[in-house]
C-alpha cells in the first residue's frame, strides 16, 4: 500500500469523501489516505492527525516525499484535538475499534459544529458507533461491508440529520447488524455473522459447563438474545 494504491478497505473509505472536501484523517498512520485523496483530486486539502510520535513523524516524511506539504498538514494530537471547529468538511477515522471511534467523536463534539460528513471504519464493534450516531442525532446515510485478506470490514457514513431514518421497530437488532447492511445481506455480511454465531455458540457451550453465578447467567442471557437476533436475519 502507498499513496498511489490504497487497500480495498481504505479505497472504499475514500469513495465516500465528497468531491473537493477539506478532510481530516484521524489516526492517519503513514498519511496514505489523505495523500491519496489529494493526489486523486478528491480532497482539496487534508489534515493528517496522529497521536503517537512515531507514526506522526512517518506521516510527515510521507507528505514531504510526496511533495504535498502545501495540501496535507500533519498534526500531532489526540483525536479531534488536531482540528479547529468548522475547519473541515469531512472526517475519516479508519482502523480502530468502534468503542474508541465513538469516544473520539464524543470527546470532540465541539469540533463538529459545522456538521461535517463522518466516514468511519471500525475494526470491531460498529454497534458502538451506530449507538453514538443515534444518541447525537446523526443520520446513518450509508453502510458498506467488504472482505479483504480474509477479514471483514464495515464502513459507516453519517451526516447530521434524522438519526432514525433507516431504523424500524427492531432497534437492537439493527444497531448490532446495521439497518442498511441487513437489507443487502451480501457475502461479506453473511460470512461475518456466521462466524460470530459460531463463536458465540462455542462461548455459550463453555458457559454451560462453568459454575453458575448471577453475572454468568446475565452474560448467558445477553448472548442468547444476540444469537437469536442474528439467526433471525441469517435464515431470511
Amino acid at each position: 500500500m502507498n499513496i498511489q494504491q490504497l487497500s480495498k478497505r481504505l479505497e472504499t473509505v475514500v469513495s465516500y469523501i465528497p468531491k473537493q472536501s477539506k478532510i481530516a484523517d484521524i489516526g492517519s498512520d503513514h498519511a496514505y489516505l489523505p495523500c491519496y485523496a489529494v493526489n486523486k483530486g478528491i480532497a482539496a486539502s487534508a489534515i493528517a492527525g496522529e497521536v503517537v510520535k512515531g507514526p506522526y513523524l512517518s506521516a510527515k516524511k510521507q507528505v514531504e516525499d510526496a511533495e504535498l506539504t502545501q495540501e496535507v498538514e500533519v498534526r500531532l494530537g489526540n483525536g479531534l484535538e488536531v482540528i479547529s471547529p468548522g475547519e473541515v468538511d469531512c472526517i475519516t477515522i479508519a482502523g480502530m475499534g468502534g468503542t474508541l471511534i465513538a469516544s473520539i467523536l464524543e470527546a470532540g463534539k465541539a469540533k463538529l459544529i459545522n456538521q461535517p460528513r463522518l466516514v468511519l471504519q471500525p475494526n470491531v464493534s460498529a454497534r458502538s458507533i451506530r449507538t453514538w450516531l443515534m444518541d447525537n442525532e446523526w443520520d446513518l446515510i450509508g453502510e458498506e461491508i467488504l472482505e479483504e485478506d480474509d477479514k471483514v470490514y464495515e464502513i459507516l457514513v453519517a451526516e447530521k440529520g434524522n438519526p432514525r431514518r433507516h431504523y424500524s421497530g427492531e432497534l437492537e437488532k439493527e444497531l448490532l447488524l446495521g439497518p442498511l447492511l441487513m437489507k443487502e445481506r451480501n457475502d461479506a455480511f453473511l460470512k461475518k455473522w456466521n462466524q460470530e454465531l459460531h463463536q458465540w455458540k462455542n462461548i455459550l457451550n463453555n458457559m454451560e459447563k462453568a459454575e453458575k453465578t448471577d453475572a454468568l447467567e446475565e452474560r448467558k442471557r445477553e448472548l442468547i438474545q444476540k444469537i437469536k437476533m442474528v439467526e433471525e436475519v441469517l435464515i431470511l
